[in-house]
């Protein structure tokens, strides 16, 4: 079955709270929030708001960036999120790209590779400190020190685990450790440090989630969507994303990051994502909220 998750953010009080319970009736499983200190709010505290209007929809970081959050203190918040929420919380993860949220705190943004093994170091602490555990560490990119969360502690057993990327190593770890693997097509980060390179061709997300599959898990498998829109004239509305991306028309419309079309031809769209990725989940950004009501209203071709 398909699954449809929120991403959005608050601007105030009201309307937010109102959105979270949008999201609930409309069906969507999941409200996440970003992570990017200083330009959108705190996605945990977002959260926690949210949670106290809402009783199903379960509730998370898209991702929270591992490279400047500090394993106890990114445990402690979701720990928070999951008592005050009455067990609907999970940690969503991912490396990080964006150079000025390092600067911001004092450090520099490593390379791909120092922002792997910082991002996989603190996956494995915070899982650990969710599950009770005491975390030492001591390497190049993590160190903590006995570190331990005795209050407050998770109201489920195991909080569920969302990595957000498009890394190969993070893909293969991913394919063991996590239980949702957000793809998010995301390439070389670009001059600006917000853009990429899109990594949206065919034979690149087999090889995405080839990786994952390689892994001794089964997690389940999202893609952040960038374009939701409804029409009659899929190929026109496709054209110009695909010239930007530097894709024929009708390939963009295979990929699992745009969902564009006519009702009937998204949901079919959908089902070929699941039958040649196992794509079951798609994130999705505010504007796209009245889009996805319309895809639910539709019975299942299959």
């Amino acid at each position: 079955m398909t699954a449809f998750a929120l991403q959005a953010q608050p601007t105030d009080a009201a309307s937010w709270l109102e959105l979270a319970r949008r999201a609930e009736a409309a069906g969507f499983d999941t409200l996440q929030a970003a992570d990017h200190p200083g330009s959108c709010a705190a996605p945990h505290v977002a959260l926690a708001a949210a949670a106290a209007v809402t009783s199903r929809i379960r509730l998370g970081a898209y991702v929270a960036n591992a490279g400047i959050r500090e394993p106890l203190l990114l445990a402690t918040d979701v720990a928070t999120l999951d008592v005050v929420s009455g067990g609907r919380a999970f940690l969503g993860l991912g490396a990080g790209h964006t150079p000025a949220e390092w600067r911001a705190v004092g450090l520099e943004r490593p390379d791909v590779a120092g922002r792997v093994d910082r991002c996989l170091g603190v996956a494995d602490a915070v899982r650990k400190l969710l599950a009770g555990e005491t975390v030492t560490a001591d390497t190049p990119h993590l160190r903590l020190s006995d570190a331990r969360l005795d209050k407050p502690r998770p109201v489920q057993d195991r909080i569920p685990l969302l990595l957000g990327t498009a890394n190969t190593r993070m893909l293969r770890w991913a394919g063991t450790h996590a239980d949702v693997v957000g793809l998010t097509g995301f390439g070389r980060t670009l001059a600006d440090g917000h853009q990429h390179d899109a990594r949206w061709r065919l034979d690149q997300i087999d090889r995405q989630v080839e990786a994952v599959r390689s892994g001794t898990g089964s997690p389940a498998l999202e893609s952040l969507v960038q374009v939701v829109e409804i029409t009659d004239d899929a190929e026109a509305v496709a054209a110009p994303h695909a010239e930007e991306i530097g894709m024929s028309v009708s390939d963009l419309l295979e990929v699992p990051f745009v969902l564009i079309g006519a009702v009937a031809e998204i949901r079919s769209a959908i089902v070929r994502h699941e039958k040649r990725w196992g794509i079951t989940r798609y994130a999705v950004r505010t504007p796209a909220f009245e889009a996805v009501e319309a895809i639910n209203a539709t019975s299942d071709p299959r």
